[in-house]
């Protein structure tokens, strides 16, 4: 532990210099967390408001495509292409496709569902609206109705619906309300049993949501469905899980991070500016520590001289430094992550998301620190280790 003492020894002697690098690495790596916690707890938030309403994977068929009518060789037509109706095509075979995708790595829930277009009335309101149908327990895993609910119960049974805050109001409907949903020539009275708000307001005023059975019966699509939404374990893995889900079953799968291009980008840029910023405040402790230390060994060059013509090897003195490196590193690490944590809970406040410093967070900061420390300490040690006994303690350059 002699290394250890005197490490301790020439910091207490040096007690101001020591203090301002303290004080550098703390303010570094509490900077280092609060501006990691706020990037996390944004992306966080982004992607809570961006997947907490749509599937992270969707499997379904392939919509027609459009073919002309006529067609002769050497023959020219005039004439209109119409595209077919979108998700018209039957989603042949969909519950042997439902049990390959359970069955994939990563896949933590799944539903088939059925949804389409139609138009909701009640009295002289009219709102186009999306009906979609599917088991209520099974949709409550991909998009939580029941934890968004802010009036009424989320329940799919018989002629039942749940909708959101904004077509409720657009409606004028309360819960216990009847609403009329007709879809081409097939009409449906529902009875409202629940209203949320999921934070989307494509979500909260198109969906009118009902059982599996009511919505195939209304869009005319019984026994069948249009499409299975699937919610994986990592959401940044969503399109490998993909792409081996459309290997397994052949039907064309879309994740949503194809469907949120611009949203990705933005998450990556942020990731990009966040691993600058953490660079750049990293440098700031290093050169810090590197700089003191380098001055130390200058201060101490008759002392470092001294023990080494006593007998005190290259090695106990270069580990000297490095336990002075590794003590700011530690000692700086612990001030600062609980700064950085405070820090936090006072902006959270102000800030329209949740700011929270994890435990992974914390023992990032620690290695990082600790790391950043010994290695930085690690030059100026070197450099003490290979003084000159007789040359340290004459004070020759």
């Amino acid at each position: 532990m002699l290394a250890l003492q005197l490490a301790w020894r020439f910091l207490r002697e040096g007690r101001t210099q020591s203090l301002l690098i303290l004080a550098g690495v703390t303010i570094g790596i509490a900077a280092f967390v609060f501006v990691s916690a706020i990037i996390e707890g944004l992306q966080v938030n982004l992607l809570e408001q961006t997947l907490g309403s749509q599937a992270h994977i969707s499997v379904a068929p392939e919509e027609a495509s459009p073919r002309a009518l006529m067609r002769e060789p050497g023959v020219a037509f005039v004439r209109r292409v119409e595209p077919s109706e979108p998700r018209r095509r039957p989603f042949d075979q969909w519950r042997r496709a439902v049990r390959r995708v359970e069955a994939t790595d990563g896949v933590v829930a799944t539903c088939p569902k059925v949804s389409g277009s139609a138009l909701a009335y009640r009295g002289a309101a009219e709102e186009a609206v999306k009906v979609v149908g599917a088991d209520a327990d099974r949709l409550r895993q991909i998009v939580d109705f029941r934890a968004n609910l802010v009036d009424g119960t989320y329940r799919l049974g018989g002629e039942e619906a749940v909708i959101g805050t904004t077509l409720a109001e657009k409606l004028g409907a309360r819960t216990g309300d009847p609403i009329r949903v007709r879809s081409a020539d097939r009409e449906s009275v529902l009875r409202i049993v629940g209203i949320f708000d999921v934070g989307s307001e494509m979500v909260n005023g198109r969906w009118v949501v009902t059982s599996l059975r009511n919505a195939q019966t209304l869009l005319g699509r019984i026994g069948d469905i249009t499409e299975i939404d699937v919610r994986v374990a990592e959401v940044y893995e969503a399109e490998g899980v993909a792409r081996e889900i459309e290997a397994r079953t052949g039907v064309p799968t879309e994740s949503w991070m194809e469907r949120n291009r611009d949203l990705l980008t933005g998450l990556r840029s942020q990731d990009a500016s966040t691993t600058m910023i953490r660079i750049f405040v990293l440098l700031a402790v290093a050169m810090g520590i590197a700089s003191v230390l380098s001055v130390t060994v200058v201060q101490r060059r008759g002392q470092i001289g001294i023990l080494r013509a006593v007998g005190t090897s290259r090695r106990i003195v270069l580990a000297v430094f490095l336990w002075q490196g590794l003590l700011f590193g530690l000692v700086g690490a612990l001030l600062g992550t609980g700064v950085g944590a405070v820090a936090g809970e006072l902006i959270e406040a102000s800030a329209l998301f949740d700011i929270t410093v994890t435990p992974r967070l914390l023992f990032t900061a620690l290695t990082v620190s600790v790391t950043t420390g010994v290695l930085a300490a690690y030059l100026p040690a070197r450099r003490a280790a290979n003084l000159d006994p007789a040359a340290a303690i004459r004070g020759d350059e």
